[in-house]
């Protein structure tokens, strides 16, 4: 048995096969076939090369487009951390301010405690 299912393939008498050990490795099929006219087979392989590059470039499309929704959304992110950011900023000097405003109330009211000695 050759190892290929195709029986027009076997009948050929100038085709023989050889399994080539780079073959399954670089995916140019299970088995390769080997003629007495290698410029047959070479448009064989361009095409299947030519197509494993349109899938490579489909991919890595797909991948350039979500890695693009991934940095709008890291930007998003940032938007948000920047705006909590500035909202505890405005916390911040409303409680300075409400701490200088009970200062004053107390010390008009003489409530302050005296510092310890």
């Amino acid at each position: 048995m050759t190892g290929f299912s195709d029986p027009a393939l076997r009948r050929k008498r100038h085709v023989f096969t050889a399994v080539l050990p780079f073959a399954r490795h670089r995916g140019l099929g299970h088995y390769a076939v080997m003629s007495s006219d290698p410029e047959n087979l070479t448009p064989v392989f361009l095409r299947r090369i030519d197509a494993k590059i349109d899938t490579l470039a489909l991919d890595l499309r797909e991948l350039k487009e979500r890695v693009s929704g991934v940095e709008i959304g890291l930007t998003s992110v940032r938007r948000d951390i920047a705006g909590l950011a500035e909202t505890d900023a405005r916390l911040q000097v409303s409680l300075d301010r409400m701490r200088d405003d009970v200062g004053r109330i107390q010390r008009r009211l003489d409530l302050h405690e005296e510092p310890a000695a």
